[in-house]
């Protein structure tokens, strides 16, 4: 009884973690350059990871991409010139944000 019951728990592990990856979503940082809160879309200007002085968020990359956030949850609403924090899943060419972090407004640096 106690091996049946050791063996499902160890499947049930190896199962989650498995499964785990596919759960995980991309994540994107950069400047907002507009909201629409009609069409629910933001378009971000993407910072790469090379944190400087003088771009403490990372540097512009100069790619601008749209996310669908009709779904995603907001913190802090972005305006133009915030530097936004957005996980999101990427379904064909189109980017549904899942989460959107306001990193202007809720500076974690500052801490």
């Amino acid at each position: 009884m106690k091996i049946r019951f050791l063996l499902f728990c160890m499947s049930l592990v190896i199962a989650l973690c498995a499964a785990a990856p596919g759960l995980a979503a991309e994540v994107a940082q950069g400047k907002c350059i507009s909201y629409d809160t009609n069409k629910k879309v933001i378009v971000m200007e993407e910072y790469d990871l090379k944190v400087t002085k003088e771009n403490k968020f990372g540097t512009p990359t100069g790619k601008q991409s749209d996310y669908n956030v009709a779904d995603a949850v907001i913190g802090v609403t972005p305006k133009p010139g915030d530097i936004l924090r957005i996980a999101y899943d990427e379904k064909g060419k189109e980017r549904i944000a899942r989460r959107v972090m306001n990193v202007t407004k809720t500076d974690i640096m500052k801490k």
